[in-house]
């Protein structure tokens, strides 16, 4: 990757990280505690209003559309969000969620007979090993629980990544939107029967500044900002460039809660963070390329030559077709899994030159 590009790789890993920082704010939002599915709900609205009227249905069947929009939307960050508003860390769930990398590759081992690597495995093995760390040392200090919730979150993320990568949209971005739309109506309607008419009532009635910019931080610069860069550069290069810039992920997120809300680790949990990490690394981290030919690095060069083509609001524009929540797949062909956001493990696109080039998962 150039350095343009490695910078725009840098900035997507730093909107991602900071995003946990920006939910426990809003949950939080001057001592006023806001119904955490109730503001998912909010999220989401802002994510598929008024996109949704202008932005086709992708080509895949309701069933897909669904189904992302309940695991990889609506499992993911409800359950994120309640185990931040009992207490998680936004730092440490910014490390957990990252789970999902080992979990998809877990799921796409069962469900969709792909048999890991030997290093995917290994990688397994060890981000499970600092999982345990971790549980054990934020025992010592907090309750496990909202941990417990946050792997839950990482497993329904994972979930979310085998249906989409089962459902092969061609338009990220109708998917971004049409999955989101299934979110708001279920987690307002949970939210009433778990917090009461009465609480939700009162949350939307005294809205604070912080938790409505909160809500629009990560619907705009989360989501559809987020994702359509980073899946513009998976739609340029081979995954095996481009998803390594999420290990960024949990070190922005945990030095942002550091300096922002003054979160600190215990050595346990940076033990274990640090394992955990290793593991992932271990997961996706792919052999360098193999030698290319001269045409196919030619081809290599002209696309990245013409897709930032413009100035930056065209290629964000570009980009933004190509987004896919969580499931990173560029519309030139999905394959390979790589990550998700706020870290995510996502489906990276795939050609015939690439193929020969030596990025075969």
């Amino acid at each position: 990757m150039n350095l343009r590009h490695s910078a725009l790789a840098v900035l997507v890993a730093v909107l991602w990280g900071a995003n946990f920082v920006a939910i426990d704010l809003g949950l939080h939002a001057n001592g006023a505690e806001v119904p955490p599915l109730l503001f998912v709900a909010m999220r989401f609205v802002l994510v598929v209003f008024p996109w949704i009227f202008f932005i086709r249905k992708p080509d895949v069947s309701w069933r897909a559309v669904v189904g992302v929009g309940l695991f990889m939307s609506a499992g993911q960050f409800g359950l994120l969000y309640l185990a931040m508003a009992l207490g998680m860390p936004a730092g440490l769930a910014s490390l957990v969620l990252q789970a999902q990398v080992l979990l998809t590759v877990l799921l796409a081992a069962g469900i969709l007979g792909e048999r890991p690597s030997v290093r995917q495995f290994a990688g397994v093995v060890l981000g499970v090993a600092g999982l345990a760390v971790v549980a054990v040392g934020r025992s010592m200090v907090a309750p496990v629980l909202p941990l417990l919730i946050v792997l839950a979150a990482a497993l329904s993320w994972a979930a979310g990544n085998i249906v989409a990568r089962q459902a092969k949209a061609s338009s990220g971005l109708g998917l971004v939107v049409w999955s989101g739309a299934v979110v708001p109506l279920p987690l307002i309607g949970l939210s009433l029967l778990i917090d009461g008419p009465a609480a939700v009532g009162g949350a939307l009635a005294g809205l604070q500044v912080v938790t409505i910019l909160s809500a629009i931080y990560t619907a705009v610069l989360g989501s559809l900002v987020g994702y359509g860069i980073w899946n513009r550069l998976l739609g340029i290069y081979p995954s095996s460039a481009v998803v390594p810039f999420t290990l960024l992920v949990p070190v922005v997120g945990m030095t942002t809660a550091w300096l922002v809300l003054g979160e600190v680790p215990s050595p346990a949990e940076v033990a274990g963070g640090i394992l955990l990490l290793g593991g992932v690394a271990i997961a996706v981290l792919r052999p360098g390329r193999q030698g290319a030919t001269p045409g196919q690095r030619r081809w290599h060069a002209q696309r990245r030559d013409v897709a930032f083509a413009g100035d930056v609001g065209d290629g964000l524009a570009a980009s933004l077709g190509a987004a896919d929540l969580g499931a990173g797949r560029a519309a030139r062909g999905t394959v390979g899994l790589a990550e998700d956001g706020a870290g995510r493990l996502a489906a990276g696109a795939r050609t015939a030159p690439e193929r020969d080039a030596g990025t075969r998962p």
